[in-house]
């Protein structure tokens, strides 16, 4: 058992293969970057790279990450002093080495008056953010700030009275306006989270929490942020699964330390941003990042093509009986609906001299490798924010250009079925989402043979597809083979 391990910490690293130590020594590291989000994604990505360019510079970019709801997690970090191990999975092949730009771990609520002052401090450059899409409370169909959800709408009220407040989104505005109110240093925030355009929806949000605050200075604050700071946009790309109980034990295998928080990934990864920064940055092109003018058609390409037929795979595979992305593309069909998935959504992408062919063949290794356990479940999760960015946009295209979209049909079948109440109550295969309720809600009265697919659209926002009576109509016509198993998905 791994219990009898000595803990990974700073006093064992010499216990390392110096193949797996940290390519720099942390204590030669202090805060200059704070990052929202403490989850496996941004310690097997954004960490990696802000490692990578630390050690290439010789710069000490250390990172504060703030996690704005496991306390836990920040607890089991202090433990390992932010140490934790990146393990590689290639197929036939395991590399796992302890990662070190992490040097501080906050709790949003109970260390709030550390985190303002990290992002007040002009030695902070950078603001980092990965809380998931629900992390924005965007509203549907329109992505402003959804303001009457109840987390925001508490930010809120408790900004006309200095109360504590409990969203990543309303931290940070406060740490912007703690930053203001002091030496006023330019910042650069950055969104790290799948969203097409996220840096522009990631401003938006922030400028109309302050626009909806109780703060006297709100006026003078947003001037002040139109000015000086910036949000560029970002194209995040790593498959990155949860940590598992067995994962723990093969990591803390490998290094023969415990590690409670590793993280296990594909070898691939990729970190496109636009150069629009206002502030000093790590130089993460030294571990491979590309800065570009316009990350749009890079931002579509893989929202589109990597993340949209993730999640087709998702509830087509769930109802086929499959449990991880590997198991799709070891059935019989699996390769079959990556490849015509690409082929349908290709024509929605941006011509920038991408090659998407080559992309959709990369894609189809990379689902393949049977050392990631991507869990489908996880995948079909929060699907009510997803398909929006992953399908809805490029169906609307597609259709306005008069283009076929049967894959996109039967994907939304599949969701639609996802999207029903199982005998508990619960929805069919095990998958959540922050509207779940109300998804539910749209099958009352309504069964198989006449799912509620306008109504589900509605939810979403897209009710312009709603009263599309030929997708509806289509939609809901290939429910019966999703039922039967999703394998006849075209």
């Amino acid at each position: 058992m791994t219990t009898a391990l000595p803990r990974l910490g700073r006093a064992t690293l010499d216990r390392l293969d110096p193949a797996q130590r940290p390519l720099v020594d942390p204590r030669s590291l202090r805060p200059r970057l704070v990052h929202l989000g403490l989850g496996a994604f941004h310690r097997a990505h954004q960490a990696v790279y802000t490692e990578r360019a630390a050690a290439s510079t010789g710069e000490p970019w250390g990172i504060a990450a703030v996690e704005p709801f496991a306390d836990s997690a920040v607890t089991a970090m202090r433990d390992q002093d932010c140490l934790y191990s990146v393990t590689d999975r290639a197929p036939g092949a395991l590399t796992t080495r302890v990662v070190g730009s992490i040097v501080e771990a906050l709790a949003l609520r109970p260390d709030a008056a550390r985190v303002d002052a990290l992002i007040a401090d002009p030695g902070v450059g950078v603001v980092t953010l990965t809380v998931t899409e629900k992390g924005y409370h965007r509203r549907a169909g329109t992505g402003g700030l959804d303001t009457a959800a109840l987390p925001v709408a508490e930010d809120l009220r408790a900004t006309g009275a200095d109360g504590p407040l409990g969203t990543a989104l309303g931290r940070l505005a406060a740490g912007i306006r703690t930053r203001f109110h002091g030496e006023g240093a330019p910042l650069t925030v950055v969104s790290c989270d799948n969203m097409a355009g996220n840096g522009p929806a990631l401003a938006r949000v922030v400028r109309e929490f302050v626009a909806a605050s109780g703060w006297p200075d709100r006026d003078a604050l947003l001037s002040w942020i139109d000015g000086s700071v910036s949000f560029p946009a970002t194209i995040v790309d790593r498959i990155v699964p949860a940590t598992t109980p067995e994962d723990r034990e093969l990591a803390s295998h490998a290094l023969g330390l415990r590690d409670d928080m590793p993280v296990l990934g594909e070898p691939y990864r990729q970190w496109v941003l636009e150069d629009s920064f206002v502030s000093e940055r790590p130089h993460w092109e030294a571990g491979g990042a590309l800065f570009v003018p316009d990350v749009a058609p890079y931002q579509l390409m893989k929202l589109r093509l990597l993340n949209g037929s993730h999640s087709a795979m998702a509830y087509l595979g769930l109802a086929a009986g499959c449990r991880t992305v590997a198991d799709v593309l070891a059935t019989p069909w699996g390769e079959g609906l990556v490849r015509a998935f690409g082929a349908e959504v290709t024509p929605a992408l941006p011509e920038a001299g991408l090659d998407a062919a080559a992309y959709v063949d990369d894609l189809v290794e990379r689902f393949r490798n049977p050392a990631m356990h991507h869990l489908l479940r996880q995948i079909g999760s929060d699907g009510s924010l997803k398909i929006p960015e992953r399908w809805l946009g490029a169906l609307r295209e597609l259709r306005a250009a008069g283009r076929p979209t049967p894959v996109l049909e039967t994907a939304l079948a599949g969701w639609v079925v996802a999207t029903r109440p199982g005998a508990d109550g619960t929805p069919l295969y095990g998958t959540t989402d922050p509207i779940g309720a109300g998804l539910a809600d749209c099958w009352t009265g309504a069964d198989d043979r006449n799912p509620p697919v306008a109504a589900l659209l509605r939810r979403v926002g897209a009710d312009d597809l709603a009263e599309t009576a030929d997708l509806t109509t289509a939609v809901a016509d290939r429910v019966p083979a999703v039922l039967a198993g999703g394998a006849a998905f075209a």
